[in-house]
């Protein structure tokens, strides 16, 4: 799990079947967390918005924690965080 900061969404019209009706949020792990990606497309079920701060799963744990296990999905938004502390 990384924590990011969401900067941005992503429409798209034309998608597979049981991803319609799902937002996507481009998120930007912070900086103690950046690993491999510089940014990353995340499905968000819980309504984030640009600017906040969230967890983000991926892999498997992406998928199951979203309820879309069988989805072509890599990574979630599974909280939104009150209080960064620190870590920025």
């Amino acid at each position: 799990m990384i924590i990011g900061k969401v900067t941005g969404s992503i429409v798209s019209t034309r998608k597979q079947d049981n991803l319609i009706g799902n937002k996507f949020m481009v998120i930007e792990p912070i900086s103690t967390m950046n690993g491999e990606h510089s940014q990353l497309v995340a499905i968000d079920n819980i309504g984030a918005g640009i600017g906040e701060y969230v967890l983000v799963a991926q892999g498997s744990a992406a998928r199951i924690g979203c309820g879309l296990p069988d989805s072509p999905i890599d990574a979630a938004i599974v909280g939104i965080i009150d209080d960064i502390g620190k870590l920025v």
